[in-house]
This record gives structure tokens, C-alpha cells and sequence, in this order.
């Protein structure tokens, strides 16, 4: 018997035993409902997911609000859009205020003001990952609440707002995990003087930032470009991240405290690679 029939014998032998990847959107096992006309308010825990391509046009409110704990919408890869309201919107993609452990995963959020707003100091616990934000006017997603991690996240081409000049890929308030997530393109709207920031992390004293990638940014005018800027942040730590700036104008990696620590991160192509963070060690800087 030659090695390929018997090579083909074992593979038969063991197919019972070889369960085949599931695809993305073939499987609703879990879900507890189905989100299929916009906008959506859920108001019943458990995980809620998404069948198709959802759309709106609506400039103001929010496509899908989480209105209790507990809730995880799984969109199956299937996109949540904005993008016929124009760069005037108002409208968040997904919203949530002052609730406990809501979590958002497999989504593609595009073309609203803020893709994502966990809001409120009194929830928390939320999960974001594994989703893409693209084309987003002013914030990709905002997450606020101790406990909360975003992770393993594309946020792309967020920005050009003509109601607010600045533009943040990733913004957080309160003890958050920002951790493998990849941030490319922020744009501050055009004469405004606006700032761009990759992520931005405000009250931010027990939550990592590690494992990121930031680069496209695109500041205004007198406007500055902030790789990864803290504030309110007394001992936060920044590892590992690889920031990629503009030249003029622009700042790598900013402490509001001589406690921030940087380490290990990569900083190419910013005016100042560090500001105010006094424990740095095995970082690179690149001109």
C-alpha cells in the first residue's frame, strides 16, 4: 500500500473525531434573539445577533441601545451602517448608559459619529473585541466603566466630522484594558484646527494599554497628533505598543504624571516620542 492510501486511510479513520471551523454568520446556537430592522432597543439579557447587513439613515439617536445588563450583541460579521446620514451625523452605532457587563463582538460599525458609546461611570465590566470600525466622523468607539477591556479590534478611516473638529480612534474613561487592537487613520476635519488622537485614555489609573498599533494620523492645522495620550492617569502603564506619528506637531506617547510608565514600545516619526512619563525603559525611538 503506497504512503498516500495510507495517509488518506487515517484521515478517514479520524473524520468523526475532526469537527470543521465554523464560518461566521452559520451558526445562532447562542443566540437569545435577532436584531433586524433599525433602530433596535434591547431590553431582555442574553446575546442578540445579527442575521444581515443593517442600515440607517437616521442623523440623530442611536441604531441599537442596550437598555439592561447583561446583553452581548454578536453580529456574526454582518455590518451596523451610518453612512447615508453623512459626515453631519449625530447618531451612535451601538449605546449603552450606565449598564454592567454588555459586550460587542464580530461587528462592523461604520459611518457614524461614534461607532460604540458604553457611557457612564456607574456601569461597567463591558467587552469589545474582535470587531471592525471604519469610517466613523469623530470617535470609533468610547467605552467607559472600571472592569472594561477592548481588544483585538480594526478601527480605520475614523474622522472629518463637520460637527466636531477632533477625532479619536479609541477613547476610554475609567480603569479600561486597551490591549491588541490596531488603529489606522484619524483625520481631524478639515480647517478646524483639530486634533487627532490613535487612543486616548482619560481616569485611566489600573487599565494597560499594550500590544497596539497606531499610525495615519492626521492633525489640522495648529492642530496636534497624540500617538497615545493620557490624561487623568496617574500610574498608567503603556507596553509594547508600536506608534507611528508625522513629523511636526505631534507627540508618541503622553503621561499626565511623571508615575506613567512606558516600556517597550516602538515610536517612529514623532516631534516628542514621550511626554511627562519618567518610568521608561527598552523603548525605540525612530526620527
Amino acid at each position: 500500500m503506497t504512503r498516500a492510501n495510507i495517509f488518506a486511510l487515517v484521515l478517514l479513520a479520524l473524520s468523526p473525531l475532526i469537527t470543521p471551523a465554523a464560518l461566521a454568520a452559520q451558526s445562532y446556537d447562542n443566540c437569545t434573539g435577532y436584531i433586524t430592522v433599525l433602530p433596535a432597543i434591547i431590553s431582555t439579557q442574553g446575546t442578540w445577533c445579527l442575521k444581515q447587513d443593517l442600515a440607517t439613515a437616521n442623523a440623530t439617536g442611536a441604531a441599537i441601545t442596550i437598555n439592561t445588563n447583561n446583553v452581548t450583541i454578536d453580529c456574526n460579521d454582518f455590518k451596523l451602517g451610518g453612512l447615508a446620514a453623512g459626515l453631519g451625523t449625530s447618531t451612535f452605532g451601538i449605546y449603552a448608559q450606565d449598564r454592567f457587563n454588555a459586550t460587542v463582538r464580530r461587528c462592523n460599525i461604520r459611518g457614524f459619529y461614534v461607532g460604540l458609546v458604553f457611557a457612564g461611570s456607574s456601569g461597567g465590566g463591558h467587552a469589545v473585541e474582535d470587531n471592525r470600525f471604519d469610517t466613523n466622523t469623530r470617535i470609533g468607539m468610547l467605552v467607559q466603566g472600571d472592569g472594561s477591556v477592548i481588544r483585538r479590534n480594526r478601527v480605520t478611516d475614523t474622522g472629518q466630522s463637520t460637527v466636531f473638529s477632533n477625532a479619536i480612534g479609541i477613547a476610554t474613561e475609567f480603569s479600561v484594558d486597551i490591549v491588541n487592537n490596531t488603529v489606522s487613520g484619524v483625520t481631524a476635519t478639515t480647517s478646524t484646527g483639530g486634533n487627532a488622537y490613535g487612543i486616548s485614555s482619560d481616569f485611566n489609573d489600573n487599565g494597560r494599554i499594550a500590544g497596539n498599533g497606531v499610525r495615519g494620523l492626521v492633525q489640522d492645522g495648529a492642530g496636534v497628533a497624540y500617538g497615545i495620550y493620557n490624561t487623568n492617569s496617574d500610574r498608567i502603564t503603556m507596553r509594547e505598543n508600536d506608534v507611528v506619528g508625522v513629523g511636526a506637531s505631534s507627540v508618541g506617547l503622553t503621561c499626565s504624571s511623571a508615575n506613567g510608565t512606558a516600556l517597550d514600545n516602538m515610536i517612529s516619526h514623532f516631534a516628542t516620542a514621550i511626554d511627562t512619563c519618567s518610568n521608561s525603559s527598552g523603548n525605540t525611538v525612530i526620527p
